[in-house]
């Protein structure tokens, strides 16, 4: 286990713990975007659970926010999958469903949607930082859909440093390795943001109560399930078992599977579980 102070923004606990302060969401999504009028109008949410009906998949969002015109969704994914961009798209209409409140007559006010994944490898092979993908006309890739919808997957590891700003770039080593940044610099108001809530995340005394509950939940969480699956593999064994021994009488007394397991004691509602298997 990592300890607080060995955390880096990869690491999905510190990531909320530092985003759940809107100046610093802001304050990444100014560099991501390129934006430096960008100002949220409501509280960053960490966490947040969105569900279009109780027997469909939720999803839960790392951070939250939205300004006059968009709604902003950042997910920190540490570990490569082959899902992420389908997943992506769950996530696109899960928000969207939630954008209109029922009987709202025109879809124009739909507020944008930017969803940014960071991640610390590259999805698509172009060793970019910034992947942004838009719907676009496919006779004509000059002409867009402008549905207000958009996707950007951001890798750590990009090398065309000539197409991103200088703060960009400080910002991707700093959520990598935690490396700092040159504080006698007024180059990097966004990231120097960044940085300090970082440092006063991991000095709260109540964060690392936060960091350490949560550790003891995961590590009991893994130990019930480690138990339940050496619980079912008991009873898998004694079912293996029970059918060899039913063979066996079948093929001694040369009588049906019924029978053997009457024979066996087996109780009667356990048959059907039985005769698909022998």
């Amino acid at each position: 286990m990592k300890t607080l102070q060995e955390l880096t923004l990869l690491d999905r606990f510190l990531f909320d713990q530092t985003m759940e302060d809107t100046e610093t969401y802001e304050a990444l999504l100014r560099i991501i975007l390129g934006d430096e009028e960008l100002k949220l109008l409501s509280p960053s949410q960490t966490e947040k659970e969105l569900r279009t009906a109780p027997w469909l998949r939720s999803i839960r969002v790392d951070v939250f926010a939205m300004d006059d015109f968009n709604i902003f969704s950042t997910e920190m994914q540490k570990v490569w999958r082959n899902d992420l961009v389908k997943r992506s798209r769950y996530y696109q209409g899960l928000i969207d469903s939630s954008l209109l409140e029922p009987g709202v007559p025109n879809y124009n006010d739909m507020k944008n949607t930017t969803i940014i994944m960071i991640t610390p490898f590259d999805l698509f092979g172009q060793k970019r930082f910034i992947y942004t993908f838009d719907e676009r006309c496919e006779e004509d890739p000059t002409l867009k859909l402008n549905d207000g919808a958009k996707r950007i997957f951001i890798n750590t590891h990009g090398t065309n440093v000539n197409d991103v700003s200088p703060e960009f770039i400080a910002l991707m080593k700093f959520i990598e390795y935690n490396e700092d940044i040159d504080k006698t610099t007024d180059s990097a108001p966004n990231l120097e943001k960044i940085v300090d809530r970082v440092g006063q995340v991991k000095a709260s005394e109540k964060v690392g109560v936060l960091y350490m509950q949560k550790w003891e939940e995961e590590i009991i969480m893994k130990q019930e399930a480690e138990k339940e699956g050496f619980e079912r593999g008991i009873e898998q064994g004694k079912d293996q078992e029970r059918l060899v021994l039913v063979r066996n009488v079948m093929k001694s007394l040369k009588v049906s599977a019924e029978k053997a397991m009457e024979t066996l004691g087996i109780p009667e509602s356990d048959y059907d579980k039985y005769l698909s298997r022998l």
